[in-house]
């Protein structure tokens, strides 16, 4: 059964808000840091992953380390949007790791990818290569991001 937040009591909000600073926290830790003893933080931590408001506990790589520090925002066009093609493009958009991001939009153009790649040389090769090869693609223009201002992660899914 899904949850929304106007389920969430302070209970809840505080449990997530606590994960999201610190994945890795002790049930002991979190439970002191909530307020409430260890059994009932666990039985809320489990109804909040059982019904999807958690999806899952991953590392949070830093891609500049990686030296993955070039992003670009790519609009894509296609030249067919008939849910069979639009449906063949998500499922190959989201086998590609390089694709961060990829939103269908509204508007003058049908999707926004942000890549991730080492360098301009990479992503020149990695349009050229892979993007322009995924099922139904007429064009695409791309926008270089030259810093991040705000970037927020949240887990896969949400």
């Amino acid at each position: 059964m899904a949850q929304n937040t106007s389920d969430l009591d302070q209970f809840d909000q505080a449990i997530l808000g606590t994960l999201a600073e610190d994945g890795r926290i002790s049930i002991t830790d979190l439970a002191k840091r909530i307020g409430l003893s260890k059994s009932p933080t666990q039985a809320r931590l489990r109804r909040l992953e059982d019904s999807g408001v958690i999806l899952g506990y991953r590392a949070m790589l830093n891609p500049i380390r990686l030296g993955l520090d070039h992003v670009a925002f790519v609009e894509v066009r296609l030249t067919d949007t008939r849910e069979a093609a639009l449906a063949a493009f998500n499922a190959a958009a989201a086998r590609v790791p390089q694709i961060e991001q990829a939103h269908m939009i509204a508007g003058n153009f049908d999707y926004l990818l942000k890549v991730r790649t080492r360098d301009m040389a990479s992503y020149r090769a990695f349009l050229g290569d892979t993007i322009s090869a995924l099922p139904h693609v007429g064009s695409t223009s791309t926008y270089v991001a030259m810093e991040a201002v705000k970037e927020v992660m949240l887990s896969e899914g949400a």
